[in-house]
């Protein structure tokens, strides 16, 4: 196993590239997963992990990392603490960090449950937010998150730390808000749009069926292609001043809704 001790090193050069920029990302086909519990989530999701970087004063190679789970030809490397310190986006993450292969999926890729329950997310561009919307997705046994017209790279590191391991715990797939509407209607899936205007309260509307949530951006609400395409719009009750709550926050209210109906 070879030992990097110096910053200048050109594998540790790439994975700062790959932390920093989505071209560099999109041009190597990998991505950077920091954490023992993220890369775990990562490995039982089937992605490939290329190189590992192991710094053996924080994570004891032998009993915290499963280094069986990955394919035979693996690069591993152990690393510096003063490197380590360097690489790592975040604290108290076990002293492990690995290059992954990207995995894009298509709809196609999809496998639904009977009466699927979807969240749909239209030009949503905070990674946070996205990671956040993951999290409720899979404590709500949600089919799939499908992100229309993506503002973020869905292997951005803050989504990925934010997510908590949900980016592939929870099958997730960008397209254009046409692609989905088409594929929603094609499995007759009912189409809930999260709007103020024109809405029923999201408690009286029957959410046991197949059914898309559809939530927008803070600022701006869904586009008019989504309201015209909706079995019907949705909204939480508002009681103070404002007229808004956070994207994640109405997601994980909504989502909820669905398995109290549901249970």
């Amino acid at each position: 196993m070879e030992t990097i001790t110096s910053a200048q090193n050109p594998k540790i050069k790439k994975l700062l590239a790959l932390q920093q920029k989505s071209s560099e990302r999109r041009k190597e086909g990998l991505f950077v997963v920091e954490g023992q519990r993220e890369l775990m989530h990562c490995i039982n999701a089937g992605l490939e992990v290329d190189t590992v970087f192991l710094c053996p004063e924080i994570c004891d190679s032998a009993s915290d990392w499963q280094g069986g789970n990955v394919r035979p030809d693996c690069r591993v490397y152990e690393v510096s603490r003063a490197i380590y310190d360097k690489i790592a986006y975040r604290g108290g993450t076990e002293g492990i960090m690995a290059e992954v292969r990207t995995r894009h999926l298509s709809l196609s890729d999809l496998h639904l449950s009977e009466h699927p329950l979807i969240v749909v997310l239209e030009s949503v561009e905070k990674p946070g937010n996205l990671g956040a919307i993951l999290r409720s997705a899979d404590a709500s046994g949600a089919d799939a998150v499908i992100v229309c017209d993506p503002l973020t790279d869905l292997y951005n590191p803050n989504l990925i730390r934010s997510s908590i391991g949900a980016i592939f715990s929870v099958p997730c797939v960008a397209c254009s808000s046409d692609e989905c509407i088409t594929y929603l209607k094609e499995h007759g899936i009912q189409i809930l749009t999260a709007q103020l205007q024109d809405s029923h309260l999201y408690y009286d509307i029957d959410m046991k069926c197949s059914t898309a949530i559809i939530m927008g951006t803070e600022s701006t609400g869904l586009t008019d292609i989504w309201r015209k395409a909706a079995d019907a719009h949705i909204r939480i009750p508002m009681l103070g001043q404002l007229d808004s709550l956070n994207v994640s926050v109405s997601a994980a209210i909504l989502l909820f809704e669905a398995v109290r109906q549901r249970s």
